[in-house]
């Protein structure tokens, strides 16, 4: 588990404190990729947008999910630090996908980013790493984004491997879970079967997903419960098309980025709260709008409930299926990626019950 800022040096501080800055970065492009990209697919086809059920932001909520073949999708793995070689079995990092020209133009013979590529590309300085970012994130499996371990205490990030794979069976992280949270003393099935599912289920409610989910999602759910050994911080992202979110989990919490409609009369009712004008709304937070409404980005956060966290005398404790293992604990509008200067507006859409 990531050590707290107030134990780490100076040096170690300075590195948390860009990690924290690159990784506010990297929201604004995944979220204009994964969210407002999507978006101007669905126009550029003529075809109305697939809005999220708010019903489905609820914690244990679902909706019958379809495949949205317009939607971006992603998975990202940002580390603070550097991976250690050991854990290659199970986030599988290795010569042959690290991001250089050759792999490049070897593994991926529809994309012609190799054309333009060189080694400083791939660091987050570089002016087209965006360019980079984007043109990889539609690759199968998981971009890998590090510290670079030969910068020393320069502290460089760099996007290090493409086609990442997560090979930690989704068995291993929910006992690993279980164990965490005195669910359980040793394997997953010491209960028995019923009880084994249960506790994968609930595993997959801690990450913010239905079980039933597949794919980059519960890839993500695995590699942020695979992440949690490490003594420094994670952060893992993930779009699919049938979610039309962008999925972020770091520090314990899950965070939903859509977009959702505002009526005229929710933008006044904002404006009015924020003392705000209605304008500045419209040019800050929209990014779209129609007679009847504006499209605007929404946050929903949430954070694991008294059932989902460690217990201080690791009493064993049994598992009820029907407690909630996250809450919502703040719904916001996000102001336009390209926006610098106004905040999140407090917004509650979703009935947290």
């Amino acid at each position: 588990m990531a050590i707290k800022r107030l134990n780490l040096s100076l040096n170690e501080k300075v590195c948390r404190s860009l990690y924290e800055v690159l990784r506010d970065e990297l929201d604004r492009e995944l979220i204009e990729y994964s969210l407002i990209d999507s978006f101007r697919n669905y126009q550029s086809q003529s075809q109305p947008y697939p809005f999220v059920d708010l019903r489905e932001l609820k914690p244990g909520g679902r909706i019958p999910e379809c495949e949205h073949k317009y939607q971006n999708t992603l998975l990202v793995l940002f580390y603070e630090g550097t991976l250690p070689n050991e854990y290659k079995k199970y986030i599988r990092f290795f010569d042959s996908n690290q991001l250089t020209r050759e792999n490049l133009s070897s593994h991926l013979v529809d994309l012609k980013i190799y054309d333009e590529f060189y080694p400083n590309i791939k660091y987050f300085e570089s002016y087209q790493f965006s360019h980079l970012l984007r043109s990889l994130l539609p690759v199968d499996y998981a971009l890998l984004i590090q510290k670079d371990s030969a910068s020393g205490a320069k502290n460089r990030y760099l996007l290090s491997h493409f086609h990442v794979k997560i090979d930690w069976p989704i068995a291993t992280a929910a006992e690993d879970l279980g164990r965490e949270l005195s669910y359980l003393r040793g394997s997953l099935y010491e209960r028995g079967e019923e009880y084994a599912e249960y506790m994968q289920q609930k595993f997959f409610e801690c990450y913010g997903f239905h079980h039933s989910v597949g794919g980059r999602r519960a890839a993500a759910a695995v590699a942020a419960q695979f992440s949690r050994r490490l003594d420094f911080l994670s952060t893992i992202y993930v779009a699919s098309c049938s979610s039309r979110s962008l999925i972020k989990i770091a520090e314990g919490k899950v965070f939903r980025y859509l977009l959702i409609r505002l009526s005229p009369e929710q933008v006044a009712q904002v404006a009015k709260v924020n003392r705000m004008e209605s304008e500045a709304i419209q040019n800050g937070f929209f990014i779209h709008q129609e007679r009847d409404y504006g499209v605007v980005i929404f946050l929903v956060i949430y954070e694991r409930t008294i059932h989902a966290k460690p217990l201080e005398n690791n009493q064993v404790r049994i598992l009820n299926p029907n407690d909630h293992w996250l809450t919502i604990s703040y719904q916001l509008l996000i102001p336009k990626p390209s926006v610098v200067d106004l905040r999140p507006l407090s917004f509650s859409a979703v009935c947290p019950k």
